[in-house]
């Protein structure tokens, strides 16, 4: 993976992040706590990857 791709991915993962934290509060504010779980855990699978994609950016240079 280049450093362009790199960089196009993790703006993909951000907005992601963004749209699913949206949607979390969306459903909390709804009253709907139990399907929060699953967003939970999105972002921190979009967390992780963010983490080894910026190492993998400042190791590239």
């Amino acid at each position: 993976m280049n450093r362009n791709e790199i960089e196009r991915r993790i703006e993909e993962l951000k907005s992601d992040y963004i749209r699913i934290q949206g949607d979390m509060e969306k459903l909390e504010s709804l009253g709907k706590n139990g399907n929060v779980a699953y967003s939970e855990k999105l972002l921190e699978e979009i967390e992780l990857e963010l983490k080894q994609l910026r190492e993998m950016l400042n190791s590239a240079g």
